[in-house]
């Protein structure tokens, strides 16, 4: 009996092991924005738009689930930029992106978009998250600035000033070598890849002209090493279709800006901005350093 006893002390001991084990692995830490830091992001807009002569604007600062938490409207602004701007911040919270790429998506053809409520869905330029530590926290929206540029100019700002409140820590250089370098123009590879950080380092080849692009959160910074292309920005992407979460590809570009890229050239494509390389001669070696 004893030994019985013994076992099924045992077999309870794994039992409650497991399940501490299992809530640990199904809790994370998560972290909140607190009013004070909603008074930061305000603080931080108010203090750009001081230093660029904004005319006015309305900032709205949302929690994590798009619920007012701080607003602060500039001298000068319209009324109704109060509605707007709480919009634009819980749309960016909400869908955990720039309002810009839902403006962008609609501009390009997706005009469905617009039936969503408006209640929670302000898809114009101006509405940032607010992240912290890797974690969206909250949103800050920005209407009634000189222009829908400086609404987001504001929104950012006011974002950035809590990026930076987690723990610095130190991380290693990464190194490539010539080998290494060399083999990944040969195919055209990733040499460093989004995981943990915002940007990413492509050794990009290209043989043929390619699909007309548009990335809606990822900023292209491009340098020329081998031959030339014919590179078109801006303008309307023909047969837009959506590829993955905010990527979108078509046919080609009807309108834009062409610019003829040579060894040396260096060229920033901003994120939601049509580009296509529409032709090359190859081989055509860049490098794509990707920011999001």
């Amino acid at each position: 009996m004893k030994g019985k006893t013994v076992k099924l002390m045992g077999g309870a001991a794994l039992a409650m092991f497991a399940l501490v084990a299992t809530s640990q692995v199904q809790v994370t830490e998560k972290k909140s924005l607190t009013l004070d830091g909603a008074r930061k992001v305000i603080a931080a807009a108010k203090e750009y738009a001081r230093q660029n002569n904004a005319p006015g604007g309305v900032i709205a600062v949302v929690d994590e689930g798009g619920n007012l938490m701080a607003l602060e409207r500039l001298d000068g602004t319209f009324a109704a930029g109060a509605n707007i701007s709480i919009g634009k911040a819980r749309t960016a919270v909400l869908f955990k992106r720039p309002t810009k790429a839902f403006e962008d998506i609609i501009r390009n053809g997706r005009t469905p978009m617009i039936a969503l409520p408006d209640t929670f869905f302000t898809p114009l330029q101006g509405g940032i998250p607010i992240t912290v530590d890797g974690q969206i926290v909250g949103g800050v929206g920005v209407s009634g600035a000189a222009s829908a540029q400086q609404d987001e100019e504001l929104a950012i700002a006011g974002a950035n000033a809590l990026m930076n409140l987690g723990a610095a820590t130190a991380k290693p250089a990464t190194y490539f070598d010539k080998n290494r370098v060399s083999g990944a123009f040969a195919k055209g590879d990733v040499l460093l890849d989004g995981t943990g950080r915002n940007y990413m380092v492509h050794a990009s080849r290209r043989e043929k002209p390619g699909m007309a692009e548009v990335h809606l959160e990822d900023a292209d910074i491009v340098y020329v090493l081998e031959g030339t292309a014919t590179l078109v920005t801006g303008g309307t992407v023909a047969e837009p279709k959506t590829v993955a979460p905010g990527e979108i590809r078509g046919s080609s570009i009807q309108g834009g800006e062409t610019r003829q890229l040579v060894k040396g050239d260096v060229i920033v494509v901003p994120s939601g901005t049509p580009h296509w390389f529409q032709q090359v001669t190859a081989p055509f070696l860049y490098y794509v350093v990707k920011v999001r």
